[in-house]
């Protein structure tokens, strides 16, 4: 999967010359909590909701008329600090042919929660966050197709994961998806996660007994997300 397919493209920009008081009111309108800051069109910066809630009161910050009212010159104050002033400048960016899980490695790295997306040549082409990364998780395990996941631990020779979707399907059930992972077992040895489409509570127990006798399995759960 890669960024292209979850980024948010034409993102909401800034002038590096906007009052952080008006990045605020921004921020709020779109419900959004980073901007990409632009100068002359090009990508100069980030500012976040961190940024601009550093930069001064958090009550003064998130003004409505009646405090602006209460506290004019203070809001006047604010209103002279520029973006430009407290943004990021050591910008973290990834380009749009990259890979979901690149973003995700970046994102862990530099303690970040998004990024710009930029092309070849540096232009701004979208913005990509945690919640995207939240997304393309769920689309990953399959979760939006079945609740039933079967944790393995196997051991890591050809043809143990057809073994094990081969007893799924004598049962009647469909994959949804199939993930794997090496854990401290070491290389020998790993995880794997099937998720499957719904199938009757009878066959599901009658599934279940069959592969905890082929094979060494961790658990079964029913994800409940759906009734939420």
């Amino acid at each position: 999967m890669l960024v292209d397919e979850f980024m948010t493209p034409d993102p909401v920009t800034l002038d590096e010359k906007v009052s952080i008081t008006r990045a605020v009111e921004i921020m709020k309108r779109h419900k959004i909590r980073r901007i990409p800051v632009l100068r002359a069109g090009t990508l100069i910066g980030i500012v976040t909701d961190r940024d601009l809630r550093s930069a001064g009161p958090s009550q003064v910050i998130s003004f409505d008329e009646q405090e602006r009212a209460l506290m004019p010159e203070l809001y006047e104050l604010l209103s002279r600090i520029k973006v430009k002033d407290i943004m990021s400048r050591s910008l973290i960016t990834i380009r749009p042919e990259q890979t979901i899980v690149t973003a995700a490695q970046l994102m862990l790295k530099h303690r970040i929660s998004g990024m710009p997306v930029v092309d070849v040549e540096g232009r701004l082409i979208g913005i990509i966050t945690e919640k995207d990364i939240f997304r393309a998780l769920v689309d990953f395990s399959g979760g939006h197709l079945g609740k039933t996941l079967f944790a393995f631990n196997l051991q890591d020779k050809p043809g143990n994961i057809k073994q094990v979707a081969d007893v799924i399907r004598k049962h009647g059930g469909r994959l949804a998806s199939i993930l794997t992972a090496y854990r401290e077992e070491g290389d020998d040895f790993r995880r794997v996660y099937v998720r499957i489409r719904r199938l009757p509570t009878v066959t599901l127990a009658a599934l279940k007994e069959d592969l905890r006798n082929k094979f060494e399995l961790l658990y079964m759960i029913e994800d409940d997300f759906e009734d939420k």
